[in-house]
């Protein structure tokens, strides 16, 4: 069993926005695995399927991004999955250019309130993450605002891109390869 979390707020104001970078790209490998995410289940949409041969929950957090660990923390516990080596949380990162990725094995929240929650609330900086590059705010503007906002014209198209790469990423990461993942995908 694998648990796959994508990170964003819920409600439609909030739809394709840079924050919600981790909801796109879960909704991605929902759509190729044909899996409903629409079961209510531990404060998040939860989907049940198979990828490479392995059980998979697709998981979309409805508490708001900076509490996404009380969700994830109750899933790992409901389906008895360990962190380190069953649980890979896709996000939002302002650090990467737009259209870039970056897989890490641990690390640790980087400044991003959802990943801080969720280090707290699963007391290890040790799971797997998939890092979406959103890019960095202009210089003085504001984070909140940046975050929230959509991509410009010439940012989605490269983060749409980006997106196709995560559902790859993911299924190399499910199916164990997650060395073969960060050689073909990190930036």
């Amino acid at each position: 069993m694998f648990l796959i979390a994508g990170l964003g707020n819920p409600g439609k104001q909030y739809e394709h926005t840079r924050h919600n970078a981790g909801f796109d790209v879960i909704d991605a490998i929902a759509g190729k695995y044909n899996i409903s995410v629409s079961e209510k289940k531990h404060r998040a949409l939860c989907g049940k399927g198979v990828i490479a041969g392995t059980k998979v929950i697709l998981a979309k957090p409805q508490t708001y991004m900076n509490l996404s660990g009380e969700s994830i923390a109750a899933l790992l516990h409901y389906y008895k999955a360990d962190a380190k080596t069953q649980l890979l949380v896709v996000y939002d990162d302002i650090s990467l250019s737009p259209g870039r990725l970056r897989i890490r094995k641990k690390g640790s929240a980087g400044g991003h309130n959802g990943m801080k929650n969720i280090i707290a609330m699963l007391g290890t900086q040790e799971f797997l993450r998939l890092k979406m590059g959103v890019g960095e705010k202009p210089q003085g503007s504001d984070l909140v605002e940046h975050v929230l906002g959509r991509l410009s014209k010439e940012e989605r198209p490269l983060v749409d891109e980006a997106i196709s790469r995560a559902v790859l990423a993911a299924e190399l990461i499910v199916a164990g390869e997650t060395d073969r993942a960060m050689n073909e995908f990190n930036a």
